[in-house]
């Protein structure tokens, strides 16, 4: 075997590993990012000796979770639209334009 056939052979081992650390539980994610704020805080107020500095690395924590409660909705919805362009689930548009029309032959 050539070393790229091994290279192959890792990449399918790999890629679960990568999803599943992209799928990271959301709440797990909001606490490291809140926990990791609080030590850029943490690690200002040490540098500069000002109290309200840890503050910022709270903010910064917080926001930082915030935005991955975002990026999350956000692949979510990409899914749920690629989801509903699949012809197998293109019914509940047909249904809809069926009773559209039926509402349409009624009114005169």
């Amino acid at each position: 075997m050539h070393k790229s056939d091994k290279k192959e052979q890792k990449a399918p081992r790999i890629k679960p590993l990568i999803e599943a650390a992209d799928s990271l539980s959301l709440g797990i994610s909001m606490v490291v990012a809140v926990f990791m704020g609080v030590g850029i805080g943490l690690l200002l107020k040490n540098f500069t000796g000002a109290g309200w500095t840890l503050w910022i690395g709270v903010f910064i924590g917080i926001a930082a979770a915030v935005l991955n409660v975002y990026k999350a909705y956000s692949k979510q919805y990409k899914e749920l639209e690629e989801l509903a362009k699949e012809p197998r689930y293109a019914i509940k548009k047909q249904l809809q334009d069926d009773k559209d029309e039926d509402e349409s032959e009624k009114n005169y």
